[in-house]
């Protein structure tokens, strides 16, 4: 802020009490959270025709569910507009289609988060980013509605870290992950169109995610070198837990013009990606990672009593990723530098995205 701006007169003690409150109720994650009144929460209801009771997302193992009017609260208590309601509930519908958080992956030691991705003409309606700092600060929509999504992990279904949330360390991610395509910027159907929706649909995907990482390529024009370096970033040692990986690349609008000047679509780029994430079988060795738990697959030494051969014991190189279908790309960021990113998704993934779209509009009544 800057100067002396007019505030309006609010009673701010009241607001004060209530906010703090709400932390000793164990209501936040740790940031301030919006006191929700029955009007404010009868405005995000209206914004939806499904009833109030409606079951969203449900935790089996916990015997813990969430409804349209407990992610209402928590939409209001992270700071949404009532008009960005739509986007919450599509994303608990991409969540509940995705299938990890029934499998207490939300609550796993990895520290894995939810990371929505917007695509369709909503981005424009309630100002969600997809340029610039698209997975930093400055924007509200972006900002609310992924929070909305972590203080619904919290309040109903009592993911509270270090007590049913066991993250180890975690990621930013737990507080808010929610992008929006760059679909003006990019030379390529958008990414809800490449699977199957309507340009003129709005929708919501959902990726389990355990870090972003940064690709910082200006010094290239050659395709085959950028995608090198998407390569060697899925396959790092680190990264691979499971016998197999998968990935999101989120390609910066110059690093996508540069791919389509060459010819390159998003097929293209997914194949050498895929035939290029490798690691060597000296380093899966020497790093203890050259077998994998007949049990669970995930990779550990072949001394573990557990181990089994993985698929390819004889190789000299192995590949990390499971096919090319486990490598999705989209189109994000600002278009002024040579930066991507690899989001770094949970599991062996295979076969189409978690992809809801928006309810119509409710008609007014």
């Amino acid at each position: 802020m800057t100067g002396a701006p007019e505030l309006p007169v609010v009673e701010i003690d009241e607001v004060r009490r209530i906010m703090e409150d709400y932390f000793e109720r164990g209501w936040t994650d740790g940031l301030p959270v919006m006191p929700v009144t029955d009007s404010i929460l009868a405005e995000f209801l209206a914004q939806t025709s499904r009833p109030a009771d409606d079951l969203l997302l449900a935790m089996p193992h916990l015997s813990r569910a969430c409804t349209v009017r407990l992610a209402a609260i928590n939409a209001a208590m992270a700071g949404c507009r009532p008009e960005y309601f739509p986007v919450v509930l599509a994303a608990f519908s991409a969540l509940r289609a995705e299938g990890y958080v029934t499998r207490a992956i939300w609550q796993s030691t990895t520290g894995t988060a939810p990371m929505l991705l917007v695509n369709g003409p909503i981005r424009e309606q309630i100002g969600l980013n997809s340029a610039g700092n698209v997975f930093g600060s400055g924007f509200r929509a972006n900002a609310t509605i992924g929070r909305a999504i972590r203080l619904t992990a919290i309040n109903a279904f009592g993911l509270h870290p270090g007590e049913l949330d066991q993250a180890t360390q975690g990621t930013p991610a737990k507080y808010s992950a929610c992008i929006a395509e760059n679909e003006e910027q990019s030379p390529w159907p958008a990414f809800h169109v490449e699977h199957g929706f309507e340009a003129d649909v709005s929708t919501v995907t959902a990726m389990t995610i355990r870090s972003v990482a940064h690709i910082e390529a200006r010094h290239t024009t050659v395709p085959e070198q950028l995608a090198l370096d998407f390569a060697n970033t899925i396959s790092r040692i680190g990264a691979l837990i499971h016998e197999t990986t998968s990935a999101c690349i989120a390609l910066g609008p110059e690093h996508a013009a540069l791919l389509d000047r060459a010819g390159w679509g998003k097929d293209e780029l997914r194949r050498y990606v895929y035939e290029h994430a490798v690691v060597s079988r000296e380093l899966l060795v020497a790093t203890g990672k050259d077998a994998v738990s007949g049990k669970t697959r995930w990779r550990l030494s072949s001394a573990h009593s557990d181990a089994v051969p993985d698929s390819t014991p004889d190789a000299d190189e192995v590949r990390v990723v499971g096919s090319e279908q486990a490598i999705q790309i989209v189109v994000t960021g600002a278009h002024n530098a040579g930066v991507s990113a690899v989001i770094e998704t949970f599991g062996p993934r295979g076969g189409p995205p978690a992809i809801a779209a928006l309810d119509p509009a409710p008609t007014p009544s």
